[in-house]
């Protein structure tokens, strides 16, 4: 290299002397592509934690650390949505993992909070909230991986396979990726996922009915029940039938759980001879059909049914007005009588 002080000739000519314009700095990623992410984030909290405000929680805490980012940080960022989305996925993990102790405080037994509607929420209805925002619900994608009986079985998984298995079955993530969620090697994660899929496996029904099979025997369930024909709805259910009742201990309520077909029925029956103004309307209860029970116009129920064949395999009644709050809005709340 010369170290020749620069002649004349070699000194840049005065419009050479502008400087050039400074290279543009990566921008933040754009507001409106960073927030289109909200729906599937929802759609995944809500299934690995089966509640849907604490799903709202977790994803608002995302976007929370997501905005304490400077724009030059969030710039640096490949993709926002896979930064989302492990994010989201650690917070529900560590949610997972004190669930546990809360549940050991939780008075009674503990079920998923239902969501109303069918696949892809075309009810026909605005879910809008008081304020004009949309509601949370509308962000939750119906299918079969949201139904109840769907969910009580994630929720015996322990929390890193309900994680494992839900990132990649459900939402197709690679277990490299889910390796960073979890904490362990893409091999472990890919265990986790199976020792999921083989407990999901051996808790599924031996018959699957179609929606409109299903349909069916929910809706004869619902006339046997308001008949009060206990002999119909032994029929109907199956003699190994078991029903759950989530309380939250907030309202009273008869048995927390029955089971067989005798029982069932017998505890129905007197429900209704006991609180004569209870309706029962058949609803879509987590993309399924499911009942609704009214009293005084308000609801107090939302009742989800595992349907096997022809029969009732399962009940799970939700009666927590806290997990009842989307079926509620504009009613005054849910109260009244045990059901």
């Amino acid at each position: 290299m010369s170290t020749r002080p620069p002649q004349d000739d070699d000194r840049p000519r005065r419009d050479e002397t502008r400087q050039a314009p400074a290279p543009a700095q990566e921008s933040a990623p754009d507001l409106d592509a960073v927030m289109s992410e909200r729906r599937a984030l929802t759609n995944l909290a809500y299934r690995l934690l089966g509640s849907l405000a604490d799903a709202e929680d977790v994803v608002q805490e995302t976007y929370a650390r997501w905005y304490a980012m400077t724009p030059e940080r969030q710039a640096e960022i490949a993709s926002p949505g896979g930064w989302l989305t492990k994010v989201a996925g650690r917070i529900c993990l560590d949610q997972l993992r004190s669930a546990r102790a809360r549940r050991e405080r939780y008075v009674g037994e503990w079920l998923p909070e239902p969501v109303p509607g069918g696949a892809g929420w075309s009810m026909g209805r605005s879910s809008a909230g008081p304020d004009g925002t949309a509601d949370p619900a509308d962000r939750v994608t119906l299918d079969e991986s949201v139904t109840m009986a769907f969910l009580v079985v994630l929720d015996s998984l322990t929390p890193a396979e309900r994680v494992a298995f839900v990132l990649h079955d459900v939402f197709r993530y690679p277990f490299a990726d889910i390796a960073d969620v979890v904490g362990r090697a893409p091999a472990a994660c890919r265990q986790l996922a199976t020792s999921a899929r083989r407990h999901i496996r051996a808790a599924q029904a031996p018959v699957a009915p179609a929606t409109a099979e299903r349909a069916a025997v929910v809706s004869d369930f619902r006339q046997a029940w308001q008949a009060q024909d206990i002999k119909a709805l032994v029929g109907l259910l199956d003699p190994d039938a078991k029903a759950v009742t989530d309380t939250g201990g907030l309202v009273q309520a008869g048995a927390r759980s029955l089971a067989g077909a005798e029982a069932i029925a017998q505890g129905l029956v007197e429900l209704f001879q006991r609180v004569p103004d209870l309706t029962v309307e058949e609803r879509m209860v987590n993309g399924l059909p499911g009942l609704v029970i009214r009293q005084a116009g308000v609801t107090v129920t939302v009742m989800a049914l595992e349907v096997s064949g022809d029969r009732v395999t399962d009940l799970w009644a939700m009666r927590n007005p806290e997990k009842l709050r989307m079926w509620t809005a504009g009613t005054g709340g849910a109260a009244g009588a045990a059901v």
